[in-house]
């Protein structure tokens, strides 16, 4: 059994700073992928920020420049910066891992719960 403890999301004004934070645990070998998505009322879940399995980052458009994703690899954890925020970026933020438990097993996806992120004046 996998956990994403999801942490950070909250109310701020526009131009505003946040960071979140999810922390993988439970069963896990290797986590070959993690990242952000993010689903605003009435649209699809989307890609916000991720690590791919090949180690590098894809960014969504629409938060480049602004979001930034880092790791700890010692912690599974991955982070988003969230800086120069805007309205459009209120939404509720999942976290994503593509793990393996053992070395010969298949990968699985897993989601966080989600915490919501509301840019508002």
């Amino acid at each position: 059994q996998v956990q994403l403890v999801e942490s950070g999301g909250g109310l701020v004004q526009p131009g505003g700073s946040l960071r979140l934070s999810c922390a993988a645990s439970g069963t896990i070998f290797s986590i070959n992928a993690m990242g952000w998505y993010r689903q605003a009322p009435g649209k699809q879940r989307e890609l916000v920020a991720a690590f791919t399995s090949g180690g590098s980052t894809n960014y969504a458009d629409s938060v480049k420049g602004r979001f930034t994703i880092s790791r700890d690899n010692a912690k599974n954890t991955v982070y988003l910066q969230m800086n120069s925020l805007k309205p459009e970026d209120t939404a509720v933020y999942y976290c994503h891992a593509r793990y393996r438990t053992t070395y010969w097993s298949s990968e699985y996806d897993y989601w966080g719960q989600g915490t919501q992120v509301t840019v508002s004046s």
